[in-house]
């Protein structure tokens, strides 16, 4: 019989216990990682309280759809336009226009265009490339009817 004389590789239990904590922190480490930079990017809030925004949502709603509009949103040559027809097709102009345009995944990236009413359509000058975009618009009508919509922009 050959007798071992210690040079050649052994698996101890301290090798095991450093390579399975070594393992499991690399994915501890991985997975947090992972999880601040998806709640840092996109906060997921639309409303500060969401049980107050409910109160007066079916009539908000009512009111809004009794309004009629239709919104279309497009981007040619570096201009956005956002097509607001009412339910016969003529142009709205609003008396009070927010929008905030941004990437559908993160908020980093968001701007404010400011929009003029030129030839029935509002249009302003943006800097965006192709992806998923969101328009979340808020107007007010003549007669002081809030109306609120997320617009999807899709750019090729």
């Amino acid at each position: 019989m050959s007798e071992d004389n210690g040079k050649g590789f052994r698996m101890t239990g301290r090798k095991v216990l450093i390579i399975s904590v070594s393992s499991f922190a690399v994915i501890l480490a991985a997975n947090l990682t992972l999880a601040f930079n998806a709640v840092s990017t996109f906060p997921g809030l639309e409303v500060d309280n969401s049980f107050v925004a409910s109160q007066n949502f079916n009539q908000e709603l009512a009111e809004q759809l009794a309004l009629g509009w239709d919104v279309k949103a497009s981007h040619e040559e570096g201009i956005l336009t956002l097509a607001i027809t009412d339910s016969e097709g003529a142009p709205v102009r609003v008396t009070h226009m927010d929008a905030v345009l941004g990437a559908a995944t993160h908020v980093r990236a968001d701007q404010e265009p400011e929009f003029v009413f030129i030839d029935g359509a509002y249009r302003a000058p943006v800097d965006i490339g192709p992806g998923n975009w969101n328009i979340r618009l808020h107007a007010r009508a003549a007669d002081g009817t809030e109306f609120r919509q997320r617009v999807v922009l899709h750019l090729r």
